[in-house]
């Protein structure tokens, strides 16, 4: 198993904008400034994580894991100040589940830690406050555990 503890702001893989002249050229930009920024600290994160032996060199130097894999992940998001202190809420505004595993699954193909994210068959995601809840982080960030399937 593989896991990865990622520190900062969970961004989400969001629709790209047009940028250009109308009928002329152009370019598709990100729509949002904070996938980037998180995307490489869940790369960071994840090649430090392969270098201290949590993935096989071999395996890693040859593209990543080959076959399926299971990941779980946890997002910590920060807690708006309009949210209640004294009991355990959940996030169930932006930014959007399905967004953040897309862009965190992105991060990971390109730290190498699978060949292509389409070898994730099962994926269990949560977004929760800092201390509130299982795997969830002091502050934001993400808890990665990735595990290959066996037949």
């Amino acid at each position: 198993m593989l896991l990865i503890k990622v520190y900062g702001q969970p961004a989400p893989q969001g629709s790209k904008k047009f940028v250009g002249r109308p009928g002329g050229r152009g370019i598709m930009i990100e729509s949002s400034a904070k996938v980037k920024p998180w995307r490489e600290a869940v790369k960071q994160a994840a090649l430090t994580a392969i270098e201290e032996g949590a993935l096989s060199l071999e395996r890693h130097c040859n593209g990543g894991i080959h076959g399926p894999v299971r990941m779980v992940v946890t997002f910590t998001v920060p807690k708006p100040k309009s949210a209640p202190k004294t009991r355990i809420t959940w996030p169930d505004r932006k930014p959007d589940l399905s967004k953040l595993v897309r862009s965190t699954e992105d991060a990971l193909t390109d730290a190498g830690v699978w060949e292509d994210d389409a070898r994730v068959i099962r994926c269990w995601a949560t977004k929760v406050y800092p201390g509130e809840g299982e795997d969830s982080l002091p502050s934001p960030g993400a808890v990665i555990r990735i595990e290959e399937v066996r037949s």
